[in-house]
């Protein structure tokens, strides 16, 4: 999967200065070997997208129980977690092309449940804008349309939010 569809003559040399400056960077214990493959040893926790999704678990469940300052903390240092577009370093390899698209969804999917603890504290204001911004980036993204319908009304803006339902349902 490194190389697609047309790896090169020097695949296998490569891997394995790859493999080896792996090593040693990281520690010879946490590369097995495993036939004519490798696999890394990694941690429970130790990885970005652990503690993401542990975050973003801790968030729903504190939501869910009347507690949304505590899940917007939680989403919020979630969220810090993603710094750039996932797997960037790899833009053009099939692997991402896979991944990137779930990791984008994830992240998502937090941004709309902070919009949801920020509501649910009442910074209806201050949440205007940022989800213009948000409905900007992805437009078709239906739950923060209907966050900002929400959000306008609870700002006193009635015929705003009226314009942006009809807009989403038309």
């Amino acid at each position: 999967e490194l190389w697609g569809d047309a790896p090169p003559r020097s695949a296998v040399q490569s891997l394995q200065v790859y493999v080896h400056g792996l090593r040693q960077a990281l520690g010879a214990d946490r590369i097995e070997t495993l036939g004519t493959g490798y696999r890394l040893r990694v941690e429970r926790g130790e990885l970005d997208l652990d503690g993401f999704e542990q975050r973003f678990d801790s968030a729903t469940r504190s939501l869910a129980a009347g507690r949304p300052a505590e899940a917007a903390d939680d989403l919020r240092a979630a969220l810090r977690l993603f710094r750039g577009s996932p797997l960037a370093d790899l833009a053009r390899e099939p692997v991402a092309e896979v991944e990137r698209p779930q990791l984008d969804e994830r992240r998502l999917r937090a941004v709309e449940l902070l919009n949801d603890a920020e509501l649910a504290q009442g910074h209806h204001e201050r949440l205007v804008p940022e989800l213009e911004r948000q409905i900007a980036d992805d437009p078709y993204r239906e739950r923060l349309r209907r966050q900002h319908v929400l959000a306008l009304y609870r700002c006193g803006r009635q015929k705003e939010a009226l314009d942006a339902f009809c807009a989403m349902v038309n």
